[in-house]
């Protein structure tokens, strides 16, 4: 007897759940049903899948076998349904992106306004994450359909470059440095600082610290956070000076920064598993025309070009 996608589907809710009541609750099925259905799957596996009398539930070895394909069948057939939504109704569906913190704070609100305007009934669900390796993962497991942030090494997925991001020091109001001649600064100058810098799990960590060991010297640490809006909030109130992405920085606290000299750049993409399908490709042709890592603000404070061009995307 042949298992069916319901089956698979009872699986990975009573595992997931942990209960067979809360698992027919979920599904809204009784749960006489419930077991009747998981019954029939264990007799078409040849075994049992999961352990009885335990709590929480527990699969077993054959179980743990078959649940990976489980849930990468029951993604495709949600995938398959969201392109036929896409196709029938020219929009609708939902569209699930993965990204670093920063990013989801400096580029995306702008690309996401615009996607809301042009594709009102497609819903976004974000996810965001501390570093780029978090990223691939999430995307590899089927997690979200788009991932954006540094471009991954060897991707086997398609790939599409973004500009690149400049990074800026931020300084408060109060620093004599605020009031020198010309934007620009080698980091050097900043060697006997206290730096806000970044907790390890945050990718911009390993930014910073390249960045300073490329200028000479190693920061000395005022504070430390996760988080890059409290780096930002804890360098205008001059607990020390940071390093962050330009895009995160208003229009009206551009007297505050200082771009670095060499740049310090960061580049973008956006990747998927595989060839996009109608729904991704719009969002990333979105992405494309309206990402602006570097804001005009900072463009002009640079004499760089407002937005400069994409490299085309990559197979």
């Amino acid at each position: 007897m042949a298992m069916t996608l319901r089956q698979l589907q009872y699986l990975v809710t009573i595992v997931e759940t942990g209960s067979f009541t809360r698992a027919a609750e979920q599904l809204h099925v009784s749960q006489p049903a419930l077991s009747r259905q998981l019954q029939i799957l264990e007799r078409s596996c040849g075994g049992p899948l999961i352990e009885r009398g335990g709590r929480p539930i527990i699969p077993t070895p054959l179980g743990r076998a078959i649940l990976p394909h489980a849930r990468a069948a029951l993604v495709e057939v949600d995938k398959a349904h969201a392109a036929a939504l896409c196709v029938v109704n020219a929009c609708g569906g939902e569209l699930r992106l993965a990204t670093l913190h920063s990013i989801s704070l400096g580029v995306l609100p702008t690309v996401l306004g615009a996607w809301r305007r042009e594709h009102p009934d497609v819903r976004i669900s974000l996810t965001e994450k501390l570093h780029d390796n978090e990223l691939q993962l999430a995307l590899g497991a089927g997690q979200a359909d788009v991932a954006i942030g540094p471009p991954p090494i060897d991707w086997p997925g398609s790939l599409f470059p973004l500009e690149a991001e400049e990074f800026v020091v931020v300084l408060s109001a109060e620093d004599p440095l605020t009031r020198r001649s010309g934007s620009r600064l080698h980091l050097s100058e900043l060697a006997g600082r206290e730096w806000v810098h970044f907790t390890e799990p945050n990718g911009l960590s390993k930014i910073f610290d390249h960045a300073c060991e490329s200028a000479g010297f190693r920061p000395r640490i005022a504070a430390r956070t996760q988080q890059t809006a409290s780096a930002l909030q804890l360098a205008l109130v001059g607990v020390g000076p940071t390093l962050l992405p330009a895009n995160m920085i208003p229009a009206h606290l551009v007297a505050r920064v200082l771009l670095p000299d060499p740049p310090v750049r960061r580049p973008l993409a956006a990747y998927t598993r595989s060839r996009p399908d109608a729904l991704t490709a719009a969002f990333i042709d979105v992405l494309t025309e309206h990402a602006r890592p570097v804001p005009a603000h900072i463009a002009s404070l640079a004499g760089i070009p407002a937005h400069r061009p994409a490299s085309p995307p990559l197979p």
